[in-house]
């Protein structure tokens, strides 16, 4: 039995470990998208005080372009997490899926424990009874 209860720990660590996985590319995604949110604002205010919104002209702000490649990347950066994060979500499910598993069969070996204790003691009482 002691190996039945390591053998859950362990797949509740795994799924534990999995949820956090999860929770951290969520946080990583929603960290991206309020960053390249910032750089919207800046580079719209920055176009604004220059008075030029054009990339392509030549007087275009040089911060102004420089956020934008920022806030492309931070854009493709949170694309790939998302990817990342179906995956971890599938890994997650499995986890869970190996945990629940492990469990149904811890209760299904208690049931059977618990059966073959009630056997001996109403076997008992039978064979004192038989004597009487």
């Amino acid at each position: 039995m002691k190996s039945r209860d390591t053998l859950i720990r362990l797949k509740r660590f795994q799924a534990e470990e999995k949820r956090r996985r999860v929770a951290q590319i969520e946080t990583m995604i929603a960290e991206f998208s309020r960053m390249a949110g910032d750089l919207d604002r800046e580079i719209a205010g920055e176009e604004q005080r220059s008075g030029v919104a054009d990339p392509a002209h030549f007087a275009y702000s040089t911060y102004a372009r420089a956020a934008r490649v920022r806030r492309d990347n931070l854009h493709q950066s949170a694309a790939e997490l998302r990817g990342q994060l179906e995956e971890a979500k599938a890994r997650l499910e499995e986890a869970n899926q190996e945990l629940a598993k492990a469990q149904s069969m811890e209760v299904r070996d208690k049931g059977a424990t618990e059966t073959v204790r009630e056997r001996p003691e109403s076997t008992a009482g039978m064979v004192g009874m038989a004597r009487i």
